[in-house]
């Protein structure tokens, strides 16, 4: 076995303040290679903001703003990672839940369905009224 030592010993991480954590099976148990960039970009993102209970409350004007997202990037990496059941959402908060047993493999689908629109979430009706109105989305 290779013992592996710091390049930078005098920087070794330490946990202070708040903590967040990616089990390693999200990488080995093929959950990364699931997903598209902007999923994996916003996972991460949900990850790294959330509570000890994995919740959080960024708004998607925020989270576009930080990720450099369309609202459309948005829209499609949130709906996937719900579909795959890696992160629930209730058209305001965001809950990063434990992983499921495997990847839940889906195919791609609309951006917005009537589950997406049950709790009102604003990005969905933002989008079907630009789209409405013949309007573009940055």
């Amino acid at each position: 076995m290779i013992e592996k030592q710091p390049l930078c010993p005098d920087r070794r991480r330490t946990i202070t303040g708040s903590f967040a954590f990616i089990e390693h099976r999200f990488l080995r148990d093929g959950f990364w290679s699931s997903l598209s960039q902007h999923a994996c970009l916003l996972y991460v993102f949900l990850v790294l903001v959330a509570d000890r209970n994995g919740l959080s409350y960024y708004s998607y004007d925020k989270i576009c703003t930080l990720l450099r997202f369309t609202l459309d990037d948005y829209l499609i990496a949130r709906n996937g990672l719900i579909e795959k059941d890696l992160i629930a959402f209730d058209g305001h908060l965001f809950q990063v839940p434990s992983l499921p047993d495997k990847p839940v493999r889906v195919s791609t689908s609309a951006l917005h369905t009537p589950e997406h629109m049950q709790h009102g979430d604003p990005a969905t009706i933002r989008q079907i009224i630009r789209q409405s109105l013949g309007a573009d989305d940055d």
